[in-house]
């Protein structure tokens, strides 16, 4: 079935209500805390902890609408089907960090709003482009995610096993992201504007760390 414009702005609509309203979108995976019990943080541990998982939340309202953004005006149909697929993947990474966030007692970021609409319309801009353009941009961010996590891992209170295993499972997908788009014809983008991406980064995790 072919859908008309307004069709599409009540589809996007919808992921962005998904994405921005608490507890409003649901995870097709259980979540990987699931299998660990939760452990006892002095209030400094679990301040980070929230801080993290907050910047993971708000990476991942960032990559619905990267996704979102990039399959409104992918020219394919396989590359638009690829970001709809990973936007649903994505999802349960959305699903989990909030979960998360809850358990831990904190909420996740005020500013998602501000950052799901500058990257829906860095995500169109790169499709409209082109295809390999916006393959590249999303195999680049995954770089950028895969690094975070590393650094978040490793960052997280020891004992946190709930969080670490979010992160984990988060990373394995995001892998996979990445090689399906370079594996579908993304570009790979030059080291130069790989540490201007690495920047626009921090500015996002040095605000919604404590926002």
């Amino acid at each position: 079935m072919q859908l008309t414009a307004i069709d599409k702005a009540v589809l996007q609509l919808d992921r962005a209500l998904q994405t921005l309203v608490p507890k409003a979108a649901k995870a097709a995976r259980p979540s990987p805390a699931q299998a660990h019990e939760d452990a006892s943080l002095d209030s400094a541990e679990r301040q980070h902890a929230v801080g993290l998982m907050r910047i993971n939340h708000t990476g991942e309202v960032c990559a619905q609408a990267l996704y979102a953004g990039q399959a409104t005006t992918a020219k394919l149909a396989s590359v638009r089907t690829d970001m709809e697929h990973a936007a649903d993947e994505e999802i349960d990474h959305l699903v989990w960090c909030e979960e998360r966030l809850y358990e831990l007692g904190s909420r996740p970021s005020i500013l998602n709003p501000l950052f799901y609409g500058a990257s829906f319309c860095i995500g169109a801009g790169a499709g409209l482009v082109s295809d390999k353009l916006s393959l590249g941009f999303v195999a680049a961010t995954e770089d950028q995610v895969c690094l975070h996590l590393d650094k978040h891992m490793a960052a997280l209170p020891e004992q946190d096993a709930r969080s670490r295993a979010v992160l984990e499972q988060m990373h394995i997908d995001e892998a996979k992201h990445k090689q399906m788009a370079l594996d579908s014809g993304g570009y790979q983008f030059p080291q130069p504007v790989m540490r201007v991406m690495t920047m626009v980064s921090k500015l996002m995790t040095h605000s919604t760390y404590r926002i």
